[in-house]
């Protein structure tokens, strides 16, 4: 039967420490035939620092334990571990780097334990934050082609790996906005703030990141936002409000130069949000399986698609998947029972793009929107850019099917 498809700073308060928890998790894993699939128990131990801010970025250690899969066959793969926790309600995914792995036939894959980070959740201050087992995927690299082990917890999420004491006292302060952002020698300007105690607050200018001397006042209400007015009369580069962390807002000096003023102006129109190509991409085949009484799973890759953002704003957007059902529509015959599952990619390949993008969480794609990747709105800074986005697939098959070829077609699509 074959088968085809078409298509950060780490914020840690000074006092935080480092706790090590070991728990074991029972896991339901399904390999790329002819590896066969296993459940058992795996040993996950797990370093988080025990108490942190919200939206703070802090550093994970993971060392998943030996696997319950036992391979039949010895052989040599490049393997990049792929593991999502459930940190409070938001779901993250953690990724190794490559590891060289000697295979040996009957003996359980042991990971070596390596590190990431992830976000503790905005609105979770006095609280604490439990950090639970997802999904675990290993992406087996062997001569060029990639076979994925994708491990299930039972229940899911798992019980908990460990957890992060969120402090009860608001996120760092921040410096927000400046109005104006520019301005010649005398140039009164109000700068913005968020988090900040209620209270008077001061300012300052800065120049090639020293002080300039100069100096404003105000005040911050009691839900942290925070205003201050400055008279900018040397040259600066950068305001802020004190006790605001890095980074600071930009300012623009301007200085009056003697002779005939000639003023020149230019108007930039925003382009588009795209993603292609339009014309869509070339079938991708997952190859051939024979029937066998079992349930079976094949392997593809997503050609990567473009995704231009040129609006020149601040706003965000998501790729979302969704797909048709497996269909032979000469035969009638379709596989109602198969799964397609995805595991993201998104990279950034304009190196001047002044945003980053996330890849959405492995899972299963269907006639429900997936997020496949995203870029968070920028708030008052500039978002876009050019990325890359695409994936590894695997079709889950049921044991017994009508021999046939199937087809879906999967769109992506960008909002």
């Amino acid at each position: 039967m074959s088968l085809a498809l078409t298509g950060a700073v780490v914020g840690l308060s000074s006092t935080a420490q480092a706790a090590t928890k070991t728990t074991p998790v029972q896991m339901d894993c399904v390999a790329p035939p002819p590896q066969a699939g296993a459940s058992g128990v795996q040993n996950y131990t797990v370093t988080l620092p025990d108490g942190a801010k919200a939206g703070d970025v802090v550093p994970v250690t993971i060392d998943p334990g030996a696997s319950p899969v036992i391979p039949g066959f010895s052989v040599t793969t490049v393997n990049t571990s792929k593991i999502t926790l459930k940190v409070g309600s938001t779901t993250q995914t953690v990724v190794s780097p490559p590891e060289t792995v000697s295979v040996v036939a009957g003996q359980p894959l042991d990971p070596a334990a390596f590190s990431g980070t992830v976000k503790i959740p905005d609105g979770t201050e006095g609280t604490t934050v439990g950090v639970t087992l997802d999904l675990a995927v290993t992406d087996a690299n062997l001569g060029g082609s990639v076979f994925t082990t994708t491990c299930t917890p039972n229940p899911r999420p798992s019980a908990a790996l460990g957890s992060v004491a969120v402090e009860a006292l608001p996120k760092d302060p921040i410096t927000t906005k400046l109005a104006p952002n520019s301005g010649k020698a005398g140039q009164k300007v109000v700068v913005t703030g968020a988090n900040f105690p209620a209270g008077a607050v001061t300012c300052s200018a800065l120049k090639s990141g020293a002080p300039t001397g100069e100096t404003g006042s105000g005040t911050a209400t009691a839900a942290g936002v925070a205003t201050c007015e400055i008279t900018v009369n040397v040259a600066a580069d950068q305001i802020k409000i004190d006790g605001a962390i890095a980074p600071y807002k930009d300012y623009v000096f301007i200085v009056e130069q003697p002779g005939v003023q000639n003023p020149v102006d230019v108007e930039v129109l925003p382009g588009p949000l795209a993603i292609g190509p339009q014309a869509g991409n070339p079938a991708v085949s997952f190859g051939k399986v024979t029937i066998n009484g079992k349930a079976q799973s094949v392997i593809g890759q997503f050609t990567a698609m473009a995704v231009q953002d040129f609006r020149g704003g601040t706003l965000g957007w998501d790729v979302s998947a969704t797909r048709t059902p497996f269909l032979n529509e000469v035969t009638g015959h379709s596989l109602a029972k198969a799964q397609l599952g995805i595991q993201p990619s998104c990279k950034v390949t304009n190196p001047d793009s002044p945003s980053a993008c996330s890849a959405g969480a492995p899972g299963a794609i269907s006639d429900t929107p997936m997020k496949i990747a995203s870029q968070a709105a920028g708030g008052e800074d500039l978002t876009g850019g050019e990325f890359e986005i695409g994936g590894a697939g695997m079709i889950q098959l049921p044991p017994f099917m009508f021999a046939d070829t199937y087809q879906s077609v999967v769109t992506f699509s960008i909002a």
